[in-house]
This record gives structure tokens, sequence and C-alpha cells, in this order.
């Protein structure tokens, strides 16, 4: 593998590392401010996830093209969009994407308003404990976390 092609796959592979650190951090903080009993920790908490969601959002926007320059820099055809697993990464990564405008920012402005108005209140609400809970959203962070596994293994096996 000659220099720029080693130089792009160790971006892709950094991006998708934190990607994966951005996903199980943002989890595991959020996680703890549902289980908040704390309205004012609660929102810490979710202060404190804010990290985690940058960096899930900048590297899940590198992490593709980054990709696609390292199949181009190593001589894949089309991008590697010719290679099975490569384009079964591709189609799983669209469809994690498409939670975004789908599920993630409605859900988001639900449940910014239920924190604010929790805060207002100055008690965890019912509003921002079933805003914590939302099922969609759950579905969207599971599937992400499946759908970057799934990746992964498909970079690694490389199996069609």
């Amino acid at each position: 593998m000659d220099g720029i092609a080693g130089l792009l796959k160790l971006a892709h592979v950094a991006l998708a590392m934190a990607f994966a650190a951005g996903i199980v951090g943002r989890i595991v903080v959020l996680s703890r401010a549902a289980r908040s009993d704390d309205v004012e920790r609660a929102a810490e908490l979710t202060e404190l996830a804010g990290p985690f969601e940058r960096t899930v959002i900048f590297s899940s926007m590198a992490v593709l093209p980054a990709g696609l320059a390292t199949a181009w820099a190593q001589g894949y055809d089309w991008l590697g969009l010719t290679t099975g697993w490569m384009l079964a990464s591709v189609a799983i990564y669209a469809a994690l994407v498409a939670l975004v405008p789908t599920i993630f920012v409605p859900r988001g402005r639900i449940f910014e308003a239920a924190l604010a108005e929790a805060r207002r209140d100055g008690a965890v609400t019912p509003a921002l404990r079933t805003a914590f809970s939302d099922p969609a959203v759950r579905f969207a962070r599971n599937a992400e976390v499946v759908g970057l596994a799934v990746i992964v293994a498909l970079m690694v096996l490389k199996p069609f």
C-alpha cells in the first residue's frame, strides 16, 4: 500500500473509531441522565453528552468521504461500489444517515422542550421521562450500534 492510500485508510479508521466512541459515550451519559431523579443533574448530563454528539456528527460526515477516497487510492473501480461489502456498507451508512432528519432532529426538539419545561417546573416531569424513553429514539440509537457493528464486520471480513 503506497503512502497516500495508507494515510487515507488510517484517517478512515480513526474517523470510524471516533464515530463508535461518540455513540458509546453518548449512550452512557444519556442513560445516566434518564435515570436521574434530579432535573438539574439530568440537564447537566444531557449537556455532557454534547461533545459526544458533536463527535458523532463530525465523524459520521467525514467517514464516508474518507472511505471512498481510500478506495480510490487503493485502485478500486467506482470507488469500491462494485465490491459487495463496500456497497453494503454504504447502503447501511445511508440508512443510518436517514435517521437524522426522520427521528433524531424532530424527537430532539420534543426532548429539548420537555427538558426546558421540567427545568422551569424544577422537577423531572412525566413529559421528560417520556422523552427520555422515546421508542423511536431507542430504535434509532440501537440501529446505529448494530449498523456500525455490521459495517465494521464487513470491512474486516470482506465476505463478498
